[in-house]
């Protein structure tokens, strides 16, 4: 009888692979024959290498009946296929998020807070000026026959009660802005909003800028004469009730077609204008005699602004001529501090009067009420309740700018 048995035996191959062996037995005649299998190859296939064997090359329609290709094909096939489907649902679930955003309009994203001319003054008066203030100059140091002059004729000295408020101008006058600080961002913000009459806060840096009057894309970079005392002046023209008309005027002929002007720009030019007085002390008798200084120096700026406002629109002036303007300006503001104090006093007694008409400074323009005058009040402290807080936080003027005028 003849037939042939099978014996499967699992051992471990080469590379730790499984191993089948099928020991098959020849009944036939009585003879046995035993034929080991690797993997469904034959022995034929299988050489020996110092006593190990190994495979060598076989057709690929053998390689196709192994069992471990089979299964290693196999499992790459499922992953591959897993891998892809993943992609396709993750494809899928952003795409529905997609189609589920809705654009956000700027006026529908909230805007922050305005900042009042007290409160952005406060968080100067309560930061940390110290290394600021080694490095102002509050007053001119004269000597000899100049000190001596000066000391006999010229203007009084500053109460010492007075000193620190002076100093925390100066300290003001060497700050930089910090986009860090939310006090300075909101600063900035309020300004452009007021100006703009915007209700959304508008980006760091773009050429929106230009539009109230910066020369570029970072008004930061406007603001090195005269520190972030420049930005707090402004700040106080346009939070201020009482004399925001008189901002907005201004404004508006900046934006003349033939007589326009850089408006920021030009109002930092009036901030060092009021820094230079205070430094010459031209200041020092309204000081001591209202005991204020920041009070002082936020009039003398808009009353300065005051003057190039109407000297500028009267005379037809342009961009061309701003340089002497500057000088001129400076020269008046400085030798006759008195009366161009008066004649903003007097300005704001006639609007005053006007019972709610805009009248512009020298009556010779009139405008409709801005849409944004509405609530001007509000996130102001009050007009001239600002004016009694003092001081702290700005750029000094470097030495060589003293005495010029011109367009920072």
């Amino acid at each position: 009888m003849e037939g042939v048995l099978a014996i499967a035996v699992h051992t471990e191959g080469l590379n730790g692979f499984p191993q089948e062996c099928k020991q098959t037995e020849d009944l036939t005649n009585g003879h046995s024959k035993c034929t080991t299998i690797l993997n469904g190859l034959s022995p034929g296939n299988c050489i020996k290498e110092n006593g190990n064997p190994y495979l060598k090359t076989v057709p690929i329609s053998a390689l196709k009946q192994n069992g471990l290709l089979q299964s290693l094909a196999a499992g790459g096939n499922q992953t591959k296929t897993e891998e892809v489907s993943l992609e396709v649902e993750r494809a899928q679930d952003e795409w529905d998020a997609l189609e589920s955003i809705q654009p956000v309009l700027a006026e529908d994203l909230t805007p922050s807070p305005l900042i009042s001319f007290n409160e952005a003054l406060q968080h100067f008066q309560t930061t940390d000026l110290g290394d600021l203030l080694k490095n102002i100059q509050p007053t001119i140091h004269r000597t000899g026959l100049a000190a001596i002059t000066h000391f006999l004729f010229g203007p009084p000295r500053l109460h010492k009660d007075l000193v620190e408020e002076r100093d925390l101008v100066f300290a003001i006058a060497q700050c930089s802005m910090d986009n860090g600080q939310s006090v300075h961002m909101r600063v900035l913000q309020t300004v452009y909003r007021k100006l703009t009459c915007t209700r959304a806060d508008c980006p760091r840096y773009g050429p929106h800028w230009e539009n109230v009057g910066f020369q570029g894309s970072d008004p930061a970079t406007d603001l090195r004469g005269t520190g972030f005392l420049g930005l707090m002046h402004i700040l106080y023209f346009v939070m201020d009730p009482e004399i925001l008309p008189l901002a907005r005027d201004i404004y508006k002929l900046s934006q003349h077609p033939v007589q326009n002007f850089p408006f920021s720009v030009m109002s930092i030019n009036m901030t060092r204008i009021a820094l230079h007085a205070l430094r010459e002390e031209v200041l020092s008798k309204e000081c001591n005699r209202r005991q204020q200084v920041v009070a002082v120096l936020n009039d003398f700026y808009v009353a300065t602004f005051l003057h190039l406002y109407q000297l500028w629109k009267n005379q037809q002036k342009t961009i061309s001529d701003s340089g002497h303007v500057l000088k001129e300006v400076e020269l008046f503001a400085k030798k006759n501090p008195k009366q161009i104090l008066k004649r903003l006093e007097g300005y704001l007694k006639e609007r005053r009067a006007g019972t709610g008409h805009r009248t512009s400074p020298d009556t010779l323009s009139h405008s409709n009420p801005s849409p944004c005058d509405t609530g001007s009040q509000a996130g102001s402290q009050g007009g001239k309740e600002g004016k009694e807080i003092n001081f702290t936080g700005v750029c000094e003027l470097p030495p060589e700018m003293e005495g010029e005028a011109r367009l920072i």
